[in-house]
């Protein structure tokens, strides 16, 4: 009986110091399942052109064992450089469907199977460049996935006729828009950088900053002894800072032109004889692409509508651009002066 009564005691005294550790040391495992739905793309980007149309692919994995359901919400929004904010492009549920701001009319789900939430985009604007996001929210579940949409184009540097260094940001905007183009990114920037791109002027990009791309290193462009690449001044005030800008086109629909005449021209008469053939005096922009993209190539000066006068050199040779293919530009001549031709641009509807 007393060997029975010590055992007991000994159990408790055991039983007393394990409850005394689990205070102090608890261990606690959770288990969770995993997603049951998910977002996915199978291009990061796709590559179209003004004007053209584009498929955005977004493709919904959702688990068999959920119920169907009629509320499901697929939503796309383009992102911007601020990252707080995002633009609302197209959004659907079931069979409510709308699409927003200057993408109205232009978007619509692909839809080929339920599961497919791609965006279809057609008769791509220049400012349609950039990343798109696609969200789909199923009840209690969500998922997205990200999509860069990018154009075929040109960057080009512009400054205006006051000179180096003489516009805002909201001028830069405004300045080329005027040459049939938009603010380019920091992409296109570094894309026309490998391609051999090599500016020593600093411009506005469209996230604010304000950089150049050198491939030729030298003293007046950041240092003889530094490495090729995008030098960059950082963000900069949007109304106090003046730069140039690198601007960005890509096709058009339309016909760009030397337009042949008996004599050269003043400004006011290049653009009167581009009206008289049924067209407009051409822009910046529209010059860079046919020179680019089309492989457009004229040893004539001309007007643009800028005031500029440039040519295009695709065929390097002898007296037009010996060195290399480029726009090459010939300044803002008074424009009272009679010693150029004329480059004309007839839209096609």
């Amino acid at each position: 009986m007393i060997w029975v009564l010590m055992c007991a005691l000994i159990s408790l005294s055991v039983a007393d110091e394990v409850d005394t550790d689990l205070e102090h040391s608890r261990t606690i495992y959770v288990t969770e399942n995993g997603p049951r739905l998910s977002v996915l793309s199978q291009q990061a980007k796709v590559v179209s052109q003004r004007g053209g149309n584009a498929t955005l692919p977004c493709t919904i994995q959702r688990d068999q064992a959920m119920p169907p359901n009629r509320k499901m919400r697929i939503k796309w929004t383009k992102l911007t450089s601020d990252y707080l904010k995002e633009v609302d492009v197209f959004v659907a549920m079931d069979y409510h469907k709308r699409s927003y701001g200057r993408f109205y009319g232009r978007v619509h789900l692909q839809g080929s199977s339920p599961l497919d939430a791609s965006l279809v985009i057609t008769d791509i604007t220049l400012e349609d460049y950039g990343r798109y996001k696609c969200e789909v929210i199923d009840g209690l579940e969500d998922g997205t996935t990200v999509v860069s949409l990018d154009l075929q184009g040109v960057l080009f540097p512009y400054s205006p006729r006051l000179g180096r260094y003489n516009l805002n940001f909201y001028e830069a905007e405004q300045a080329c828009r005027d040459q049939d183009a938009v603010v380019a990114s920091f992409d296109q920037l570094y894309d026309a950088w490998r391609g051999g791109l090599d500016w020593c002027n600093a411009g506005w990009l469209s996230d604010g900053s304000v950089q150049y791309p050198i491939t030729n290193p030298r003293e007046p462009c950041g240092g003889k002894n530094t490495m090729p690449g995008v030098r960059n001044y950082g963000l900069r005030e949007k109304e106090k800072n003046h730069f140039d800008v690198f601007c960005f086109t890509s096709n058009y629909k339309g016909r760009f032109y030397y337009l042949i005449q008996p004599s050269k021209l003043t400004y006011e008469e290049a653009v009167g004889a581009c009206l008289n053939d049924g067209a407009e005096i051409a822009k910046v922009g529209q010059m860079y692409a046919a020179w680019k993209l089309l492989g457009y190539d004229r040893c004539d000066a001309g007007w643009l509508a800028d005031g500029s006068v440039r040519y295009p050199i695709s065929r390097p040779r002898r007296r037009c651009s010996p060195t290399e293919a480029a726009v090459r530009f010939s300044g803002f001549p008074d424009k009272k002066h009679k010693l150029y031709g004329v480059y004309c641009f007839k839209c096609q509807y």
